[in-house]
């Protein structure tokens, strides 16, 4: 009998492709999630219980059911932007909903989460690449709230016993390689799907925002890495809390740094198509560049990132994006209570 993962958030971008890893890993993927964000055609794995981690009622009956190994924790509103016109919101979901998940954690006597944490805890870096250590100064509440359940997990750890390993995405990017799933915000905010909607004639044009950053062409440089290999570190994470091993926290990218420029011509070379674009200023609080310390992960859990070029993480997005039409799927669905 496969081991059941409670997957919170697991009808989302990067939780969907958790679970498919999951389930070719062995486990079972058990998907919680509110929906406000997660669509049902993204749950294939595994069984979807709808519910928010603040219905604590919820979260002891999918417990009591399941029995969960572990948890893999998604669930969070993450639009930078949205949490500092609307920090309330992302304190209660984020935090909120975090120590909820943690409390029947412990009533259940689950005793593993790999926390979906962000690059965002840093705040503008005082070097790159980042390492673990750097400074936590985040610049928004959203990667606050990030912080603050990192300093929960410590503490629960300290006090109860529950081990952890919280992530620290970069820039999530690109599409399952067989087409099944892949991104769909709505509103989008990535840059790569946004490239490709204009390449589309979905949007009129994509805006970029600064061209006279101290990059080689202007333009502010991130650290792209693809979703599958985000879903992979899950993966090797889990199995190193369930095999006995300590917690920790560690970086995830792909250590290479691309500029907005670099992501336009990647697109309009992998689809053949032109990008129209508009040169703009830069918004406050964007850093020139932003890319990944790896490391740790790689050494202490054997961890390597398979897509290290651009076109290849582009040209997932784009057979995903122009094929893609949402719709639902019947999957396993249960509502408690």
């Amino acid at each position: 009998m496969a081991t059941n993962i409670l997957v919170t958030g697991g009808a989302g971008y990067i939780g969907s492709h958790t679970c498919k890893a999951l389930k070719a890993a062995g486990f079972t993927p058990v998907t919680y999630d509110n929906m406000v964000y997660g669509h049902d055609w993204a749950v294939k794995w595994g069984p979807l219980v709808r519910g928010d981690i603040l219905s604590r009622g919820s979260l002891d009956e999918v417990f009591a059911e399941y029995k969960p190994a572990a948890v893999l924790h998604f669930a969070a509103f993450a639009y930078v932007g949205e949490s500092v016109t609307d920090p309330e919101k992302y304190y209660r979901n984020n935090v909120a909903g975090s120590l909820s998940l943690l409390s029947a954690m412990r009533k259940s006597g689950c005793k593993h989460i790999v926390f979906s944490s962000t690059c965002a805890t840093y705040g503008a870096p005082e070097r790159v690449p980042l390492t673990e250590d750097h400074p936590t100064r985040p610049m928004s509440p959203y990667g606050t709230t990030k912080l603050m359940i990192e300093q929960m997990l410590k503490d629960f750890e300290a006090a109860y016993g529950i081990g952890y390993t919280a992530l620290r995405y970069f820039n999530a990017a690109g599409a399952d390689p067989e087409g099944l799933i892949g991104e769909d915000h709505d509103p989008e905010t990535h840059l790569i799907p946004l490239v490709i909607a204009a390449g589309l004639g979905r949007r009129p044009q994509v805006e970029i925002f600064g061209t006279d950053y101290p990059t080689p062409d202007g333009t502010a440089v991130r650290d792209y890495i693809h979703v599958t290999d985000l879903a992979e570190a899950h993966i090797l994470a889990v199995q190193k809390l369930l095999d006995g091993g300590p917690s920790a926290t560690y970086n995830l990218g792909t250590g290479t740094g691309n500029s907005v420029r670099e992501v336009i011509r990647a697109v309009e070379k992998v689809s053949g198509q032109p990008v129209p674009v508009v040169e703009g200023p830069r918004r406050a609080g964007d850093s020139p560049g932003l890319y990944a310390d790896s490391g740790a992960i790689i050494r202490e859990l054997g961890w390597k990132p398979r897509y290290m070029d651009l076109d290849a993480i582009v040209e997932t997005a784009w057979r995903w994006h122009q094929s893609h039409v949402p719709g639902k799927m019947v999957c396993n669905i249960r509502t408690p209570g």
